[in-house]
């Protein structure tokens, strides 16, 4: 069974911009809306798979997106270095949480920034997917690598609307993939096409600002903010079950399933 870490969102609200969807939105969160939504996503993802909670901290509303606390593969866990100050503080209580469970937990070079799972993401074949050009540094691959020992592809981000890999791209059983071409540079795109072939999907403007690639991945269960009739079918066509929660307040900070989520 999977495992999943999530953080209530006691604390959370938009009072900075540190991505675009923030923009317009300080102060516009309906705190009890948000924590109706938090706890519909938290029972779909517990009835599928384990999840286990971090305490949230006054001050720090972006610690609700707990997939950019690391990344984490078998006990082992790189935590992740923030790019923006008002995010930096979340590391340590990241940190903690980890070593009280008993992982080991490593870091990248000092100012080497990587923002966890947001930006890495494995397949279902365990190779390993790396965005970078918003947030993490390229070179954060060639030293999770070393740590990892995983083979690996690193993408370039181009659009700070698809700030993180995991907002453009989600890969799904049986080594199919969904994507949003324009988050990506054109290299990016042929790597991705290479790679997936006729099993990746390749979703619509609409479905990209749905955050319908921001998806959760259990077993034959794809679980997302909101997809067209169109992304549904081709989804359901590959075996796989559509599941909508709406996280329409997440999406104010620039968030929605996935990055509520880490797959521990």
């Amino acid at each position: 069974m999977k495992r999943f870490l999530m953080c209530e969102p006691n604390f959370f609200e938009v009072c900075y911009v540190i991505n675009p969807w923030m923009e317009g939105n300080l102060g516009k969160v309906n705190s009890e809306l948000a924590q109706r939504q938090w706890k519909n996503l938290h029972g779909i993802v517990s009835g599928l798979a384990s999840v286990s909670l971090i305490e949230p901290v006054a001050g720090l509303p972006d610690m609700v997106f707990t997939a950019n606390a690391g990344l984490v593969k078998n006990k082992e866990v790189i935590v992740s270095s923030f790019r923006h100050t008002e995010r930096q503080p979340e590391a340590k209580y990241f940190e903690s949480f980890f070593s009280s469970l008993g992982y080991r937990v490593r870091h990248l070079k000092e100012q080497t920034i990587f923002e966890g799972a947001g930006d890495a993401l494995l397949d279902s074949q365990g190779r390993l997917w790396f965005g970078s050009g918003i947030r993490s540094v390229s070179h954060a691959l060639d030293e999770i690598v070393e740590v990892f020992d995983v083979e690996a592809c690193g993408l370039e981000l181009t659009d700070p609307h698809w700030y993180h890999l995991d907002t453009a791209f989600c890969p799904l059983p049986q080594g199919r993939a969904i994507a949003y071409k324009k988050a990506f540079a054109e290299k990016s795109v042929a790597a991705l096409d290479h790679a997936f072939g006729e099993d990746i999907i390749w979703v619509s403007d609409e479905d990209a600002e749905n955050f319908a690639c921001n998806a959760i991945s259990i077993g034959r269960n794809a679980i997302l903010h909101r997809a067209s009739a169109e992304l549904k079918s081709a989804l359901e066509q590959r075996g796989l079950e559509v599941i909508e929660a709406d996280v329409s307040e997440f999406l104010k900070a620039g968030g929605a399933c996935k990055c509520l989520t880490l797959e521990i």
